[in-house]
C-alpha cells in the first residue's frame, strides 16, 4: 500500500491572496473548529496514473462513532452517490464516519467503514450499518476504474483523523480532483455565529470537483474568463467525441455545527451550500453529482436507538427556533463560497492518468486580475 497525506504544503489560502470574505471565522477557519470534529486523509499516487485517495470526516471523533448526530440532506444534482441517505432521511440522524473517495471506489470504502467500526466499535457494529460514503469523479487524472483504493486505506483515513486534519487542495478524497478547469479538490472554511449569549461553530467541507472555467467568479468579476493558463480539462482530444463532458463534475459538502438544530434545519442549512457555489459561478452541471450533507453535534443521545438503562422514556431536543436561524444559513453560504476558494488557492499542477494535465489557479495572476 503506497500511500503519503499531503495537499497544502504551502498552507497558503484564500485570505492569505487577499481575498475578502464576510464575518468571523473560527480558530483554524475549518470545519474541525466544530469541538470534537475530526477529520482524516489517505492520498494514493502511484506511478503515472494513479491520483486518488479517501477522505474520513468523524463528526465527535473516533470515540463517538455508534452514537447519532442529527443529520439533514441535500441533493442538488443527483448524478452521483451517497450511501445511507436514505437512512438519513429517514431518521434524521447518523452514528457512522462519513467518507469522500473517487466515483468507482465508494464499495471498497463502504467496506472499510463497516470492517472498520467492527475492530473499532463492535457493539455498533453488533446488528447493522449503513455507512455514509460519498464519491467525485476523478476518471481524467486518475486510472478510476482500477483497484487502487483498497479497504486498509479507509482503515488509514479513519485511524488518522485529527482536529489538524481537515487538509486541503490534491489530497485525500480530492487528490485527482478538479474545479473550474483547475486544480480542485478538498477547501474547508468556518463561521462563528452567536446566538441565545452563547458562541456556535458551523464549518463546511467540500470535495470540489465542477464547474467550467469561463464561470469563476469572485465578489461578481468573471475571473475565469481572464486567466490566461491553458485548460486541458476543457479542450483536450480525449472529450472530442462529447465536448458536455469536459469541465462537468460534481461537489460533495458536508456541514458541520455544533449548535442544536432539528434535522429538518439540518436540511434546510445543507441547501445553503448551493448559494455558495453558485457565489463562485457555476449554475451545476447535468453531469454534476451535488450532494449536501449537514450533521449537529449537540443534543449528545437524544436520537440513539438504545436506552442505556433499558428502561423506555421520552427524550426531548433543544433547538435554535425556526425564527432565529438565518444567521446559520448566512455562515453556511460565507464558508461554502470560502471553501471554494480555499480549494482551488491551495493547490499545485497535477500530471496524472495518461499525461493529463491540470493547472492550478496562479496566485499572481489572480492578485493581478483583483487589483
Amino acid at each position: 500500500m503506497s500511500t503519503h497525506a499531503s495537499g497544502n504544503t504551502s498552507s497558503v489560502r484564500a485570505r492569505d491572496l487577499g481575498l475578502a470574505f464576510d464575518s468571523q471565522p473560527g480558530t483554524r477557519n475549518a470545519i474541525t473548529d466544530v469541538p470534537g470534529f475530526t477529520v482524516g486523509t489517505v492520498t494514493i499516487c502511484e506511478g503515472d496514473n494513479v491520483r486518488t485517495g479517501v477522505t474520513a470526516l468523524l463528526p465527535r471523533g473516533a470515540s463517538g462513532v455508534g452514537a447519532a448526530v442529527a443529520a439533514g440532506l441535500h441533493s442538488q444534482n443527483g448524478n452521483g452517490e451517497l450511501t445511507g441517505a436514505h437512512w438519513v432521511n429517514e431518521s434524521g440522524s447518523l452514528n457512522t464516519p462519513i467518507m469522500i473517495t473517487n466515483t468507482h471506489a465508494v464499495g471498497t470504502v463502504h467496506r472499510g467503514v463497516i470492517e472498520w467500526v467492527a475492530t473499532h466499535h463492535g457493539p455498533a457494529a453488533a446488528q447493522w450499518l449503513l455507512p455514509v460514503v460519498g464519491e467525485t469523479w476523478d476518471g481524467y487524472l486518475n486510472d478510476i476504474n482500477g483497484p487502487h483504493v483498497q479497504v486498509a486505506h479507509a482503515f488509514a483515513a479513519l485511524d488518522a483523523a485529527s482536529a489538524d486534519g481537515a487538509l486541503e487542495g490534491s489530497v485525500g478524497g480530492g487528490t485527482g480532483m478538479n474545479c473550474y478547469g483547475l486544480k480542485g479538490g478538498n477547501g474547508t472554511a468556518s463561521r462563528l455565529v452567536r446566538f441565545a449569549g452563547v458562541e456556535y461553530h458551523v464549518g463546511v467541507f467540500l470535495q470540489a470537483n465542477f464547474g467550467r472555467r469561463n464561470e469563476l467568479q469572485y465578489r461578481g468579476r468573471p475571473v475565469g474568463r481572464f486567466l490566461s493558463s491553458p485548460c486541458p480539462l476543457e479542450t483536450d482530444d480525449w472529450f472530442s467525441q462529447d465536448r458536455r463532458f469536459a469541465g462537468a463534475g460534481s461537489c460533495i459538502g458536508v456541514v458541520a455545527t455544533d449548535a442544536p438544530l432539528l434535522p429538518d434545519q439540518l436540511r434546510a442549512l445543507a441547501r445553503r451550500v448551493t448559494h455558495g457555489l453558485a457565489r463562485t459561478g457555476t449554475a451545476g452541471s447535468h453531469f454534476s453529482g451535488d450532494v449536501f450533507l449537514a450533521v449537529s453535534t449537540a443534543n449528545v443521545g437524544q436520537l440513539d436507538s438504545s436506552f442505556p438503562n433499558g428502561t423506555e422514556s421520552l427524550r426531548s431536543m433543544d433547538f435554535v427556533p425556526w425564527g432565529c436561524i438565518d444567521a446559520f444559513f448566512d455562515a453556511v453560504v460565507e464558508a461554502s463560497e470560502e471553501a471554494v476558494w480555499n480549494a482551488l488557492v491551495a493547490n499545485e499542477t497535477m500530471v496524472g492518468r495518461e499525461g493529463h494535465r491540470s493547472v492550478a489557479l496562479d496566485h499572481d495572476e489572480l492578485r493581478s486580475l483583483l487589483g
